[in-house]
C-alpha cells in the first residue's frame, strides 16, 4: 500500500513540475504588469538601441541612444515618435506595436497557437494581425518575452530584441503622457 501510495504521490509531482513550455510562458505573462528592459532594433538594416518601458495594455516609452533624441510613447491609443526635428503621431491600432502592446490578446493568440522552438534557446509564436506579420520570441527557459519581429504592409522587417528585464516596476504616473 506505501508503494502505491509513493508511486501515485510521485505522478502527481512530476506532472505539475513538467507543465508545457506554453503554459509556463502564460503563467509568466498573465502575472506581468509592466516590464522595463535595454533594447536594440534593427529596422531593414538600420540599428539602434535604448530603453523601454510597457505598462499593459498598450503603453510604452521608449528613450532611443540616438543624437537626435527620439522617443516613442503610447498613452493606449495614440503612438507619438518625437525627435529634435519634429513630432509623428500615429493611430496605435494601425501599428504592429497594437497587438505587441495588448497582453490580453497576446495571451489569446498564444493558446491558440502553437509554438516554435528555435536552437532549443528560444520559443517563437507567429501570427497575422491588420496586415502585419508578428513574431514574438520568448526565452525557453525563463520564459521571459525577449523580443519580436514585424513586417508591416510595406514590407518594412523590424526586429526588437530586449535585455536586462524587469517585471512590475513601480512607475511614474506621467511616463505615458504624450508630448
Amino acid at each position: 500500500m506505501k508503494k502505491i501510495f509513493f508511486i501515485v504521490f510521485f505522478l502527481i509531482l512530476t506532472k505539475n513540475s513538467f507543465a508545457s513550455i506554453k503554459e509556463n510562458i502564460i503563467a509568466k505573462l498573465t502575472e506581468i504588469e509592466n516590464i522595463s528592459f535595454e533594447f536594440e532594433q534593427n529596422i531593414n538594416g538600420k540599428i539602434e538601441s535604448g530603453n523601454c518601458v510597457i505598462q499593459y495594455p498598450r503603453k510604452i516609452n521608449c528613450k532611443y541612444n540616438l543624437s537626435n533624441k527620439k522617443i516613442l510613447i503610447s498613452n493606449g491609443k495614440s503612438l507619438v515618435i518625437k525627435t529634435l526635428s519634429g513630432s509623428y503621431i500615429y493611430p496605435l491600432k494601425k501599428t504592429p506595436l497594437n497587438a505587441i502592446l495588448d497582453k490580453d490578446f497576446i495571451l489569446k493568440k498564444i493558446k491558440d497557437l502553437k509554438e516554435k522552438d528555435i536552437d532549443n534557446k528560444f520559443i517563437n509564436f507567429s501570427f497575422q494581425e491588420n496586415e502585419n506579420q508578428i513574431n514574438l520570441f520568448f526565452d525557453k527557459f525563463t520564459f521571459n518575452l525577449i523580443g519580436w519581429q514585424t513586417i508591416d504592409i510595406y514590407q518594412n522587417i523590424s526586429i526588437t530584441y530586449l535585455s536586462s528585464i524587469k517585471r512590475n516596476q513601480k512607475l511614474k504616473e506621467n511616463l505615458f503622457l504624450l508630448p
